[in-house]
């Protein structure tokens, strides 16, 4: 069954041609022009818009993964970008996964963010898209920011969460707010999840609906969100927030995107 709906809050509105499982185009935000994109169409990764990451270092969240840039853990295939985490022993860790970032490739202040994303499931399983401050090697994090667009903990598999991480309110204090189905579970379908991004303000969506609002003049903190950031897209198993897998988790998960799409404000 199709569906329509319209988002229009805050002066930020656009459709969805169909429901989120639909292979269909979104239609452009209205005040938005696109700015760059990633459709994943190609044969393989873009290497000229991704840098993977690599490494089995726990990533300051007590992950359990070493991610690689081996086709098993990313790649494109059937129009998605597949990053998939497995039960391999690797580099001295037990599972392996992926994560990619655009930094010194693609770096904006600012824009409307989204990508249409399936995420996997089971315990100990944390997919993410989200914002990185491009300062953070000059200056740390949480000092850089970071905007959580999307994340998803596997023992929670109706909710995700939009948050935002700066200096006085970062990690379990980051300021957030989750977005709950009213029925099923995230991993049945694909799901657009945006933020709109703008001078001392951010929004969050989920499939057009606007469900957390961020301003400068309400953050217990300094607002550190007016300088460029680059997008990271991951896939963690275990760490601190969702802890580790258990005997019901399935591997390998995958986390598929169907494309990555950044906006700015038109003219």
């Amino acid at each position: 069954m199709t569906m329509r709906r319209i988002a229009a809050v805050l002066g930020a509105a656009w459709l969805t041609a169909a429901g989120p499982a639909s292979a269909q185009m979104q239609t452009q935000p209205p005040g938005w022009v696109l700015d760059w994109s990633d459709e994943f169409d190609g044969p393989v990764l873009d290497r000229t818009k991704w840098v993977p990451e690599t490494g089995g270092n726990g990533w300051g969240n007590d992950e359990l993964e070493f991610y690689t840039a081996r086709p098993e853990n990313v790649r494109v295939d059937g129009g998605n970008l597949v990053i998939e985490a497995r039960r391999d022993d690797y580099g001295g860790r037990h599972y392996t996964s992926a994560r990619i970032k655009t930094a010194g490739k693609v770096e904006r202040t600012y824009g409307h963010y989204e990508a249409r994303i399936s995420i996997p499931r089971g315990q100990g399983i944390w997919p993410a898209f989200w914002l990185l401050g491009a300062d953070v090697d000059k200056v740390g994090w949480p000092r850089c920011g970071e905007i959580d667009v999307m994340e998803n903990i596997g023992r929670e598999p109706a909710i995700v969460h939009g948050t935002l991480h700066g200096p006085g309110y970062s990690g379990e204090h980051g300021i957030g707010e989750p977005s709950v189905l009213d029925r099923g579970t995230y991993a049945d379908d694909f799901h657009v999840y945006a933020v709109e991004w703008e001078p001392r303000e951010i929004r969050w969506y989920r499939d057009g609906v606007l469900y957390h609002t961020a301003r400068a003049d309400t953050v217990k903190g300094d607002w550190v969100f007016e300088h460029p950031f680059f997008v990271i897209l991951n896939l963690a198993v275990g760490g601190g927030w969702p802890g580790n897998p258990d005997a019901t988790t399935v591997f390998p998960q995958q986390m598929l995107v169907d494309y990555v799409r950044v906006y700015r404000r038109a003219q």
